[in-house]
């Protein structure tokens, strides 16, 4: 049996659209995309989905607190898990807040050292970088993500580049889903069932040649 880590934020973690601000509700484990995948992989396959709203790369988040830095608990989520065939890696989207006044090249140099870190810790044989699906400045959303959809630009390229130094896969989200018009940010329903059925392609892929 494989094992495959999906490692992300809200829309790992199947955050609804929001319509307010603090009100947070998640679509039912069957609808988010990680459980998608697994259904389309099979029983063969154990997936284990660590998405946290609001997660980071590598920033702590002085605002809404928590353990939003996704370096700084990525060695313990790694370490429960052991061992795993394939990590999934989507992360970025929350470095995009004005809060954390960062470039698309630097979100995807700190997506880099999620993988650099991962590896030193040496439980994961491989690893797949996902590109975020743009956001846009909309509803709730439009005021916490302001300047986002200039600072984007070019993040799929630079990830795409940085997966090709370091060998990982690559997938841009942003090819087959778009978030919701609702808030700009997570996904519907839909969205959660193509990507989730575009990723057990993948994913099946990968682990294929790695066999």
């Amino acid at each position: 049996m494989s094992t495959i880590l999906c490692y992300g934020d809200s829309n790992t973690h199947g955050t609804r659209p929001l319509t307010r601000i603090g009100e947070f509700h998640r679509y039912p484990p069957a609808e988010r995309w990680p459980e998608v995948m697994a259904a389309v992989l099979g029983p063969a396959h154990k997936m284990i989905s660590e998405g946290l709203p609001g997660r980071t790369t590598v920033h702590d988040d002085m605002v809404e607190g928590g353990a939003r830095n996704g370096l700084m608990v990525l060695p313990a989520i790694l370490h429960s898990h052991r061992p795993i065939d394939l990590m999934l890696l989507m992360l970025g989207t929350n470095d995009l807040k004005p809060r954390f006044s960062v470039s698309a090249w630097e979100i995807a140099r700190s997506v880099h050292r999620l993988i650099t870190a991962a590896r030193i810790e040496g439980v994961a044989a491989a690893e797949i970088l996902i590109a975020p699906a743009p956001v846009r400045e909309r509803g709730v959303l439009s005021d916490v993500f302001a300047g986002a959809e200039a600072r984007q630009r070019g993040l799929a390229g630079h990830i795409e580049a940085m997966a090709q130094d370091l060998g990982c896969g690559f997938v841009d989200a942003g090819e087959h889903v778009q978030v919701s018009d609702i808030d700009g940010v997570h996904w519907d329903a839909e969205a959660h069932q193509s990507f989730g059925q575009a990723m057990a392609r993948v994913v099946a892929g990968q682990l294929a040649r790695q066999a």
